[in-house]
């Protein structure tokens, strides 16, 4: 059993406010009957719910993916600069939040989720999802950098890296695969073998590709694809 008001939220039908006004205006029945009582308890699987004479029902679980352009901080809200959400369509920005971060001056695919637990799997460094980058940097990478980070770096800190996989391109361009995600992981990780960032592009997270998604533009992801992120 759960309250109207929040069915009606996870439906899609508009924020707490915005339902509170919903409710009051009298455009909510439940099995016919017209209810502006938030708090009344119902059973999706048995109830039936209708906005404006017609049947609502929740939306399964939402994941989107954005081509993240560079300036924006990946954060719900921030007081100073702008934030990934203000890329997200409006009707979507309240329900979803980032999985996982990418920094301010770094591109690519970024995902968010209304999954609470789908969020916590997917940035839990125990599941090792697998992450890749494609980085341009100064110098070029070697063998000896390719097995450094085979073994694990171990950064100017102290800290240790999981193993990772490098794969030199050539001059001053690099593919980063990484399964966990440290505070400016990749970028840490080039700059202690000699090789500091230029320019950071994540391509790809578990089974999705970034593919050919404009930068700054979001698309849903199917429940196929869903189910693949999920494995």
């Amino acid at each position: 059993m759960e309250r109207l008001d929040k069915f009606l939220c996870d439906c899609g039908a508009g924020s707490r406010s915005q339902v509170k006004g919903i409710l009051k205006s009298g455009r909510v029945t439940l099995d016919g009957k017209p209810i502006k009582d938030g708090s009344v308890k119902l059973d999706p699987d048995k109830n039936e719910v209708c906005l404006d004479g017609e049947r609502i029902e929740k939306e399964g679980t939402l994941v989107l993916m954005l081509n993240k352009p560079m300036g924006y901080v990946t954060a719900t809200e921030d007081a100073t600069e702008p934030t990934v959400m203000e890329l997200l369509p409006a009707g979507w920005r309240s329900r979803v939040k980032p999985i996982g971060r990418l920094d301010k001056q770094t591109e690519g695919l970024l995902l968010f989720t209304d999954d609470g637990d789908l969020l916590h799997r997917l940035i839990s460094p125990k599941k090792e999802v697998p992450k890749l980058y494609y980085a341009k940097h100064e110098g070029t990478a070697g063998e000896d950098d390719v097995k450094a980070f085979r073994e694990g770096v171990t950064l100017k800190d102290g800290t240790v890296c999981l193993p990772a996989k490098l794969e030199p391109l050539g001059e001053g361009e690099s593919l980063v695969t990484v399964c966990e995600g440290k505070y400016h992981q990749v970028r840490r990780m080039l700059a202690s073998r000699g090789m500091p960032v230029t320019y950071l592009e994540r391509r790809a997270e578990g089974s999705l590709v970034l593919g050919d998604l404009p930068r700054g533009q979001v698309r849903k992801l199917s429940q196929t694809e869903i189910n693949l992120l999920e494995k």
